[in-house]
């Protein structure tokens, strides 16, 4: 109980009126000697009013009139003038005066916690003022020990009093809190495991009904969360069914296009000038047509293997994409720029890291080739302090908006016409692999630069 959200609550609120009657219980005691001491003046003075119908009073009436006040004498001043109105032998000397007429609260409250803690009995003069105007002043002498053993009883009392009141506040507190904050807390969290158990069920989204405003607030807030949870959860077993069926049709269409292609060698040889001028043509269509099979094969893969890390000259891997593309050319209107420093070496996978920059190698001169115009692509790195960079830059006339937004999303980041946008989305993919990044640094009319960042980390050499 005590682990719980309302068990602790019940302990603070206990302690915290128990500390309230505590603050409160100083200045009651304060008042309670006060009025002890003015009980004890008032009785004084109607024992000398008493004298005063009566001068010729017995000493045993006399001490049965102190005795009943709980003084020792008492002086009456009336018109300027003191008078000893009663006296009985005081058996010490006085060791303290206290005038109540002229005391302030702070003054009241140090003499009364003073007198609860000094134990033993002594005998102290007490001053105020007579009731109803009987007289200047009234003084009296007493004893302390009946004053304190008062104040302890007071005191006693007072603090069951507090202890009952801080019991049945803090249970009154403690059912309050579990109605209002404990019980929705549970009906949060029993949604919250309902969900985790079944998150593609809808059914166990939280509806939020919490009457407290913060309360309700995290319910709309977690159902918010489960809501685009479950839709997320949704699009991608839709996705993952798709891609399955997209693999598959992938994996026959390839079959279908190589034996296709095995056609195209003898439809080369006719004699047909129309045949033989369409012939390049379609080995070229279904050339793409088996890459884009492929390509999305590679995609379809559960995931890319873990890059085997080692350290790779780069000017060597940036060299042979650039000699592969070359051969690809329909044009000598390209040409291909290796700005890769001899003696750079990086930490990466070598064929990964080959397939990377290929692909966007290939990018950039396929965008070239369908401009028509001539340009330059050029591979550059730098071996920066934390990371080296790799830059694959070309003179193109940049990419579209619309490419730009789903530039690494597959299936939807392509830029060339019939490209499938699988080529970035694979790239980064890997380059992510190594812990890096591959990012689109600029892009415009002068040319597009993307930039292959790979952490150095705690590599040494």
């Amino acid at each position: 109980m005590l682990n719980t959200l309302s068990g602790r609550f019940l302990i603070l609120t206990t302690v915290f009126v128990m500390l309230a009657e505590v603050l409160i219980f100083v200045p009651s005691i304060a008042r309670f000697r006060e009025d002890f001491l003015l009980d004890r003046l008032e009785r004084a003075q109607i024992a000398s009013l008493a004298l005063l119908a009566d001068d010729m009073l017995a000493d045993e009436l006399e001490a049965e009139l102190l005795a009943n006040a709980g003084v020792y004498n008492v002086v009456l001043r009336r018109d300027e003038v003191r008078q000893l109105m009663l006296a009985s032998p005081i058996p010490g000397q006085i060791s303290d005066t206290f005038d109540l007429r002229r005391a302030s609260p702070w003054v009241l409250i140090r003499d009364a916690v003073k007198q609860f803690f000094t134990p033993g009995n002594e005998i102290v003069r007490v001053i105020g003022e007579p009731v109803r105007g009987a007289g200047l002043l009234i003084e009296v002498t007493m004893e302390t020990e009946p004053l304190r053993a008062a104040m302890f009883d007071y005191g006693v009392r007072i603090f069951w009093l507090s202890l009952v009141i801080s019991v049945i506040t803090a249970f009154l507190l403690f059912l309050a809190v579990r109605a209002f904050l404990v019980r929705p807390i549970k009906g949060v969290v029993g949604y919250m495991q309902r969900y985790a158990r079944a998150p593609e069920d809808a059914r166990g989204i939280i509806q939020p009904r919490a009457g407290v405003t913060e309360l309700r607030e995290a319910e709309e807030a977690l159902q918010l969360l489960q809501t685009e949870l479950t839709h997320a959860l949704k699009q991608r077993e839709r996705l993952a069914q798709l891609g399955s069926a997209v693999a598959k049709v992938s994996h026959d269409l390839r079959n279908i296009l190589t034996s296709a292609q095995l056609f195209t060698d003898r439809i080369e040889a006719s004699e047909d000038p129309l045949v033989r001028r369409m012939a390049p043509k379609l080995v070229s269509s279904i050339t793409r047509a088996v890459s884009l099979c492929e390509s999305t094969l590679a995609f379809g893969r559960a995931e890319e293997p873990a890059p085997t890390l080692t350290m790779v000259r780069l000017r060597d891997v940036a060299q042979d994409v650039l000699a592969s593309e070359s051969l690809a050319l329909d044009s000598s209107d390209i040409e291909f720029v290796n700005e890769v420093p001899d003696e750079m070496v990086v930490r990466a996978d070598p064929e990964q890291l080959f397939r990377v920059i290929m692909n966007l190698v290939r990018n950039a001169r396929q965008a070239l080739e369908v401009t028509n115009i001539p340009g330059q692509i050029t591979v550059a790195a730098e071996d920066q302090e934390t990371a080296w960079c790799i830059e694959v830059r070309d003179t193109g006339q940049g990419l579209p908006p619309k490419a730009q937004q789903n530039l690494f999303t597959p299936f939807q980041g392509g830029v060339r016409k019939g490209g499938a946008g699988l080529g970035l989305a694979i790239a980064s993919e890997l380059v992510r692999g190594h812990g890096g990044e591959l990012l689109l640094k600029r892009t415009g009319p002068e040319g597009t630069t993307f930039e292959i960042r790979l952490p150095k980390g705690d590599w040494t050499f």
